[in-house]
């Protein structure tokens, strides 16, 4: 028995530094599984830069998927005053416009960002544009939406505006919908916890 606890605790070392992210032993011998974490994309944002969400470690990050001739766009308003509310408090804001939806985001990215500097003054992280549902999603949604890739909950992208709220280890934590408004007490209480 004290040979296969050896063996065990070594073949978890050799796991470990070889940055395999797999089960690690605890203490009683019980195998756990590290939770999945959004730490591990990097995306293209809105002016063609390496975004890797891996920087917002410690961060509680606020996912939306945004379009501008949706009759929610001016969340991005809301959007803008719960940043400059958080910013300062580990929170990030991280939209990723998509036209999946009534085509409400025809756009390309130049024109994204300018309608988004122009109407809202948004200063928040803004990705390019990419598809939130179907057979073309982006990896980020597949994890955000399938709890076999996020291991906490499945849910479809139902409209513009959905938000996905993780936590400072990256970890999906809760969904809002697209009609929960980003300064409603639902969302300010879970960012304050």
């Amino acid at each position: 028995m004290k040979n296969l606890v050896v063996i065990l605790a070594m073949l978890s070392f050799s796991l470990i530094s070889c940055g395999q992210n797999k089960p690690t032993l605890t203490v009683n011998n019980e195998k756990k599984m590290d939770k999945p974490s959004i730490h591990q994309f990097k995306v293209t944002d809105i002016n063609g830069n390496v975004f890797d969400f891996s920087k917002y470690k410690g961060y509680k990050i606020l996912v939306v998927n945004t379009a501008s001739e949706c009759g929610l766009t001016p969340q991005y308003a809301e959007l803008q005053q719960l940043y400059e509310r958080y910013k300062d408090k580990n929170v990030i804001i991280v939209a990723f416009p998509a036209n999946n939806f009534g085509a409400q985001e025809p756009g390309t990215n130049k024109e994204i960002a300018t309608f988004c500097q122009k109407n809202y003054g948004v200063t928040f992280p803004v990705m390019s544009k990419v598809s939130v549902k179907g057979a073309d999603m982006c990896d980020v949604y597949q994890f955000l939406t399938q709890k076999d890739k996020n291991l906490t909950l499945s849910s479809n992208v139902e409209w513009n505006f959905q938000k996905y709220l993780l936590n400072e280890k990256g970890e999906l934590v809760q969904m809002f919908s697209p009609q929960t408004k980003p300064m409603s007490p639902e969302i300010m209480a879970a960012l304050q916890q």
